[in-house]
């Protein structure tokens, strides 16, 4: 912020100055995913960044999981034609069979189509890992088979930083993620684009990104990102302890709970955990808790203050009470197990007096055993 710079795509000395720190930056922003700085767009969010890949696929077939994040989802849902749902298991696991049964027929109906399958890395409400590499694989194989156009995204947003994501070894041609869920301040991100696969600019004005995305350069975000990267990378291990933590809280919940469901499941990143109370509504529980000091979510924080149940829990459980009963406790390499401990007091008498005063408790008296 002390620096004296200019615009980026300015000739004069402080325009360069900009410059410079803005190649430095994308550099050290592709290193964290095994990436060429040139195969990256720099952008302003998550969503802007799906929106991108998606919008280059209107008018054709996209397939994603049906418990994406709602900036992959809804514009699949406008452009795609058309777009289809992929299941998912109650570990939130897409269907691998269904997927390949629906690209060869679609492959069979408009072999000359460009198709886009879009399927999260790590979900943002219950934390479950999905199988990219077999679903990379699965695409190269219809690839070479069919000789047909399929291209692969993925929104890494949830994962990168948590565990450790080379785009390389997941085999994908897009990767999107942002810089707040790293530490960086709101409003940048990044694309990662495959040299060779298609993209249509979403803002259309200057030269900038080379031509992938117009708009004066944010060289102070992009520094920010790319600092909050260097330590992602440094702090990566930090997640392991996380782990434990959040194994610990869960067991405390099981144990001093018993009317729960822990609906994150084995394969997940280690800093999430989602559970749900039955006849317990999760924005009470969230009210309780923020009250006690205790900062959680209910399905999507994006989507706060929506009072329809979570399109992801819904595509897991088809249970409406589950999805508005869930809560999502997200750790971090700070939280400690007296914090853990604390929250495992204040926990149970909330969830028992919300309980006593729910509907859906007088329906069911044995709730809680």
């Amino acid at each position: 912020m002390n620096l004296d710079y200019g615009n980026a795509s300015s000739l004069h000395s402080y325009g360069q100055i900009a410059k410079n720190e803005l190649i430095k930056a994308r550099t050290k922003i592709a290193t964290l995913i095994g990436v060429a700085p040139l195969s990256l767009i720099l952008t302003s969010s998550g969503s802007e960044s799906n929106n991108t890949v998606v919008r280059t696929f209107e008018n054709c077939p996209i397939f994603v999981s049906a418990i994406e994040h709602p900036s992959v989802l809804k514009p699949a849902e406008t452009y795609g034609s058309p777009c289809v749902k992929i299941p998912v298991s109650q570990e939130g696991i897409i269907d691998l069979v269904f997927l390949k049964a629906k690209l060869e027929e679609t492959i069979r109906k408009t072999p000359k189509t460009k198709i886009l399958v879009s399927v999260m890395l790590a979900n943002n409400e219950v934390g479950t890992i999905e199988p990219i590499k077999k679903i990379a694989a699965l695409i190269k194989e219809l690839r070479t088979k069919h000789r047909t156009k399929i291209y692969f995204h993925t929104d890494a947003t949830q994962a990168v930083g948590k565990i450790s994501v080379d785009v390389k070894t997941l085999g994908v041609d897009y990767l999107t993620f942002t810089g707040h869920k790293l530490g960086a301040p709101v409003g940048v991100a990044a694309l990662y684009s495959r040299l060779g696969a298609p993209l249509k600019p979403l803002i259309l004005g200057g030269a900038q990104e080379s031509h992938r995305r117009a708009g004066t350069s944010n060289v102070l975000l992009a520094c920010a990102f790319a600092k909050a990267c260097e330590l992602a990378k440094k702090n990566l291990e930090k997640y392991q302890k996380v782990e434990i933590l959040r194994d610990y809280l869960k067991e405390g919940i099981k144990q001093k709970i018993k009317s729960q469901i822990v609906i994150t499941p084995k394969n997940s990143l280690p800093n999430l955990l989602c559970v749900s109370f039955p006849a317990s509504e999760g924005e009470s529980t969230q009210l309780y808790l923020d009250l006690a000091g205790f900062e959680v979510s209910t399905g999507s924080a994006c989507a706060s203050g929506d009072l329809e149940p979570s399109h992801v829990l819904m595509a897991m459980f088809h249970d409406a009470e589950i999805a508005h009963g869930s809560v999502r406790f997200s750790l971090g390499p700070k939280t400690t197990k007296k914090e853990i401990d604390l929250l495992l007091e204040n926990l149970p008498p909330i969830i028992e007096k919300i309980q006593d005063l729910s509907t859906l408790n007088k329906e069911n008296p044995n709730v809680r055993k």
